[in-house]
């Protein structure tokens, strides 16, 4: 018996030596979330200043060599001030907005297009640039601002597109159909600047009620992040939106499938 009481009394006394693994593993954990949230909250911030910082200083390295070294700040300060050039690229671009806007502005403009119309290998460069930068920031541009759905690559699988204008006069003229057709961009995830354009009919296009914004974000986390889960902040409100999504396609599937028998 002695023995025995002996034999528990070690066992006692080296039991609490035992649970130090999984407290260990624990803390472990602790650390590896707390490294994550820490990540999540610094690593948008991080990369945000970084970039706009890497914006402004290009912008200054180009604006900087313009003017003589001895107007420079930097040449009487002891450091360089960041974001002077990027200042001055903003008032010299609205000054030059304001004076195009007017009559001799725009006169000057016109002699200016007509002397680069006349290069041969200038002209062609100068006009597709020009026609980018006014659809991209015209007030009245229309481009890329509906999102829609595309029966693509197979029957019963849908991909987001984003609905661009209608095909010019000359395109038109040879499409197969005369139905109504509208230019789309398919993007590719995760990359939304790669991807594929094509013309669909106005009839094969489901148009979304969500913004240009969400569906890029749908595209490039591969559906991680749902349109609206982040304003709502909740699983359910995200697969909600999911579902939305799916009865829609669903219901132009079934709406087409009707047609056809008829």
């Amino acid at each position: 018996m002695t023995e025995r009481s002996e034999l528990k009394h070690v066992e006692a006394a080296l039991a609490p030596a035992h649970p130090e693994p999984a407290a260990s593993s624990g803390l472990a954990g602790r650390i590896r979330n707390y490294f994550l949230t820490g990540l999540i909250v610094a690593g948008p911030v991080a990369i945000t200043i970084y970039l706009t910082w890497a914006f402004v200083t290009w912008v200054d390295d180009l604006v900087r060599p313009l003017f003589p070294v001895a107007v420079r700040p930097e040449t009487y300060l002891p450091v360089k001030l960041p974001g002077l050039g990027l200042i001055i690229a903003f008032i010299a671009l609205t000054l030059l907005g304001f004076f195009t806007a007017n009559f001799v502005g725009r006169k000057f403009v016109e002699i200016g297009e007509n002397l680069v119309g006349r290069m041969p290998v200038v002209r062609p460069i100068y006009r597709g640039l020009k026609q980018v930068f006014e659809t991209l920031f015209s007030k009245s541009a229309s481009t890329f601002r509906t999102v829609g759905l595309v029966e693509f690559p197979a029957p019963g699988m849908w991909s987001l597109v984003f609905l661009s204008t209608p095909p010019g006069s000359d395109i038109t003229a040879r499409l197969p159909t005369q139905e109504e057709h509208v230019s789309v961009f398919m993007p590719c995830t995760p990359n939304p600047t790669t991807g594929f354009f094509f013309y669909v009919p106005r009839s094969g296009i489901i148009e979304l009620d969500i913004p240009v914004e969400e569906a890029a974000k749908l595209i490039m986390t591969a559906g991680m992040i749902q349109p609206g889960g982040a304003g709502a902040g909740s699983a359910t409100d995200a697969q909600r939106n999911v579902a939305a999504l799916a009865e829609t396609a669903r219901v132009a599937q079934a709406s087409r499938a009707e047609a056809a028998v008829k």
